[in-house]
């Protein structure tokens, strides 16, 4: 898929007379089977493959966000998928590989890869990073950026592209995985022992003791141990594993693709919230190097050293085989490696990134002989349908903004800014696909503008949204007017799109909006990109009965600390992931500037570039469209009374579940009268009120503390339990018992000494709330 000079290629022109980029397609002259290249592979069955994995990996993460299953019960799974269900599958994949099928070259390509990205990455790390965890985060990195998720994620993709076509290329998978496992992987934890190695000061380990410690540690990993047992058993069974043992390893091999996709899913819970100052740019180039430097290495490899292979169809489908699987994301395992270092984050945004990436990629490589005008059109027609369904995301998303009074408040004054660029892009897309049609050159420069000024806005948004945190954090106010930030994040965007119209002329017979004005506009979304960049690099993440009284103190607290919730998570996360589509902008407009005849792989990059440009009314939508206060908890409300049919404060012990009244039954008599002593505190209530209460989070701390429960999720199901049973409540009623700082009241006086219960008792007398509050 590289460009062809020789008269084999069709020319696009789309800078003007002097810049031209073509889209090669290959003829594969001698190949008696050309008809076979639409049939590389199988594009159809990708996305029920990609549905498949991502819709388990969605059911894990709700199960985890849900507390259906707490992260202590997934430490259990996550053992079962490593311990046992993948070395069964590796075992049994190990004794039955196909040596004779296989292209050595493409391994040597793809470990050639790995070790290049990896030592790119490592001695980069080696370089900026402090001293005092310069080896450890190294190694933890270089493990990052090169070990994939090939078994849970990667062989069901595989398998749906090249089952019919070519299905050699699965054993590929099995083959890859331990050139990781075994070489890379020890290399890294070799770092990390050098580190903890360094941080003794007294160095009482030898350097050998090192190398054993990590020869040790690799070989005890039940992963590499069967690796190297199936590679043994290969030659001794004769490619068959026996019969008698069977049914025994198919059982746990067959276990391994949804169980392990489900723990995926459930290792990504709460990992966002742990974004640091440090990790924003460190996730930024992971990402980069995993999802972007690989499959390139990947591809080059594959093109450089298979020269021994005659059939140039099946040369072209190893070297776009290499390229996907390049893309595919980091493994979960990582998560266990890297937990001090918070890059687990990385390992979300990366899986999630990849999907769109696969996607793309695969569909581009089937359609490669496809001519250029043709992709343009394919590209404008994306555009079109990815803003259509933004628009609707993105009107949910303002609405919800404005109902829940958020823009009011900063920073999300400034979101809403974006959501409007955001909307007025893909209003403007839409329009532009009817207008570029037409010979109406008026429209055209209208539309022109709306579109370019939003775009651009879009650019923008993203750094002052990065500066506004990192001023809030550090001033505790903005010190700047924000009329001073909507000025800046609207007027230079259409200050440039105006010089842009004014000194710009416009090329012809191009639909693209993206060249429009020709090179003038690509060194413009250049220096847009490149100063955002600037300044979200500064960005500085921190993470973070009814009462008598008709204005009760707590229950306006609660509603001032909801209101004054800056979501600096979720802007952390939009930020981060909006750098990541600049970077992806920044590189095609780089690409196109400085080679003419860029290929089809530029073509991908600028159909990522579309979706990315066109389609953040998803992201925007997941992170700020469903607000917890004014859709979530009225739905769950809403949904808990559909299915009791009755209110739950009304349900008789009778009809209780047994668990929670066993739950309720063993904490009166055994923990209310210490934990009504350890957290119940006064607070005020009113004017000369006062009730007896404690917050969400210190229940479920209390919780952990006297062993009720082993972490914060088994706390919050233990607490709603004793909701449900009625022995506790908010203080308004309000709200499900949650790990915040919301305020909670026991229903009843517990058992106290006489002086303490008279002493309760006098405090009650004075408390003017409806009965049951205390």
């Amino acid at each position: 898929m590289t460009a062809d000079t020789g008269g084999r290629t069709s020319t696009m022109e789309a800078l003007g007379t002097d810049i031209s980029f073509n889209f090669s397609y290959e003829e594969l002259e001698g190949d008696p089977d050309s008809s076979a290249r639409s049939a590389t592979m199988s594009i159809d069955k990708l996305f029920p493959a990609l549905l498949e994995c991502f819709g388990i990996i969605l059911c894990g993460y709700i199960a985890g966000r849900a507390n259906i299953i707490t992260s202590t019960q997934a430490k259990g799974l996550g053992n079962f998928v490593s311990k046992f269900a993948l070395p069964a599958l590796l075992f049994k994949n190990m004794v039955m590989l196909d040596f004779s099928n296989v292209i050595w070259p493409f391994l040597w390509s793809i470990l050639i890869a790995k070790v290049s990205v990896f030592f790119i990455v490592c001695v980069l790390t080696l370089i900026v990073s402090s001293p005092e965890s310069r080896y450890s985060k190294a190694g933890l990195f270089s493990i990052f950026a090169t070990q994939s998720n090939d078994f849970a994620l990667g062989y069901p993709i595989v398998e749906a592209l090249y089952q019919s076509t070519y299905p050699e290329y699965l054993q590929y998978i099995y083959l890859v995985a331990p050139v990781s496992l075994m070489i890379l992987n020890p290399i890294g934890f070799a770092l990390c022992e050098i580190q903890k190695w360094k941080d003794q000061g007294n160095h009482q380990q030898s350097k050998l003791k090192i190398v054993g410690l990590v020869v040790l540690q690799v070989l005890k990993n039940p992963i590499v141990f069967m690796v190297i047992v199936g590679i043994i058993a290969h030659y001794f069974m004769h490619q068959r594993v026996p019969a008698f043992m069977a049914e025994f390893v198919d059982g746990l091999a067959n276990s391994f693709g949804g169980a392990a996709l489900f723990y995926l899913g459930l290792t990504m819970v709460g990992q966002l919230r742990k974004l640091t100052r440090s990790t924003v740019v460190t996730l930024i180039l992971l990402i980069t190097a995993k999802l972007l430097l690989m499959p390139l290495i990947c591809k080059d490899m594959v093109d450089l050293l298979d020269n021994s292979n005659t059939s140039a169809l099946n040369h072209s489908s190893l070297s776009n085989y290499a390229f996907l699987y390049g893309v595919f994301p980091t493994a979960p395992s990582v998560a266990i490696y890297a937990v001090y270092y918070n890059v687990t984050s990385g390992m979300v945004i990366s899986t999630f990134l990849s999907a769109p990436i696969m996607y793309v990629s695969a569909w581009l490589l089937t359609i490669r002989w496809m001519d250029p005008q043709r992709l343009m059109n394919s590209l404008q027609n994306i555009s079109f349908n990815i803003s259509i369904v933004s628009c609707v995301a993105l009107v949910w998303t303002i609405t919800v903004m404005f109902l829940s009074k958020k823009f009011k408040r900063l920073p999300h004054m400034f979101t809403v800014n974006l959501f409007l660029a955001q909307f007025l892009t893909c209003v403007g897309m839409i329009l532009w696909n009817f207008v570029v049609k037409e010979d109406n050159f008026i429209g055209q420069v209208l539309t022109f503008t709306m579109l370019c000024t939003s775009l651009y806005s879009t650019y923008v948004w993203p750094g002052l949204i990065a500066l506004s945190l990192v001023l809030m954090k550090r001033f505790e106010d903005l010190k700047v007017s924000p009329g001073m930030f909507i000025i800046a994040g609207w007027g230079v965007p259409a200050l440039v799109t105006a010089v842009l119209l004014i000194s710009g002329e416009k090329m012809p017979d191009t639909i693209d909006s993206s060249f429009f004005y020709g090179k003038a506009q690509v060194i413009i979304i250049i220096i847009i990109i490149i100063i955002n960049e600037s300044v979200s690099s500064t960005q500085e993440p921190f993470l973070n009965s009814r009462c008598g009284s008709t204005d009760c103190l707590l229950v306006q607290e609660e509603e001032l600390q909801q209101t004054a919730d800056r979501q600096v998570a979720r802007h952390v996360l939009l930020c981060l992931l909006l750098t990541v589509s600049l970077l992806a902008n920044l590189s095609s407009c780089l690409w196109l500037l400085f080679n003419p005849v860029p290929g089809s792989l530029y073509l991908e990059l600028q159909f990522f570039c579309a979706v990315a440009n066109y389609g953040q009314g998803f992201l925007s939508f997941a992170l700020f469209g469903l607000d917890k206060h004014l859709i979530i908890l009225p739905f769950k409300k809403r949904l808990r009374r559909l299915c009791y049919g009755k209110k739950q404060e009304e349900l008789l012990p009778s009809d209780l579940p047994e668990d929670i009244r066993m739950t309720c039954t063993q904490f009166n008599k055994y923990h209310k009268d210490q934990c009504f002593h350890d957290i119940v505190k006064k607070r005020r209530c009113g004017k000369s009120t006062m009730v007896g209460c404690f917050l969400g989070c210190e229940l479920v701390e209390w919780l952990q503390q006297v062993g009720l429960a082993q972490d914060s999720g088994e706390a919050v199901l233990y607490g709603m339990r004793l909701q449900q049973g009625g022995v506790l409540q908010h203080i308004n009623q309000e709200y499900d018992f949650q790990d915040g700082y919301l305020h909670y009241c026991f229903k009843t006086v517990p058992a106290l000494r006489p002086k303490t219960l008279f002493a309760l008792l006098c405090f009650v007398h004075t408390v003017h709330c409806s009965p049951g509050t205390v």
